[in-house]
């Protein structure tokens, strides 16, 4: 996969937890993204791993995620 054939907005939801994806990953990923212009968006949790667990965190990704998909998949 590479950031060059990028072209469609992207989220990026990361845990700082995560140890399958260590944060630097993602925080490389969303830089790439926004030094290539592409609408992104960085959803980071500092207490969550690979999986978004706790209600509070939860709530909060899926209202980012379906706020996302309103903005770039509707007419």
């Amino acid at each position: 996969m590479l950031v060059k054939n990028f072209k469609r907005p992207s989220l990026v939801s990361h845990g700082e937890l995560d140890f399958r994806v260590p944060i630097g990953q993602g925080m490389e990923l969303f830089t790439a993204l926004q030094r290539r212009g592409i609408p992104s968006k960085f959803l980071y949790y500092p207490d969550e791993g690979h999986w978004v667990l706790k209600p509070q965190n939860s709530q909060l990704w899926y209202q980012t995620v379906g706020d996302w998909f309103d903005q770039w998949l509707k007419k």
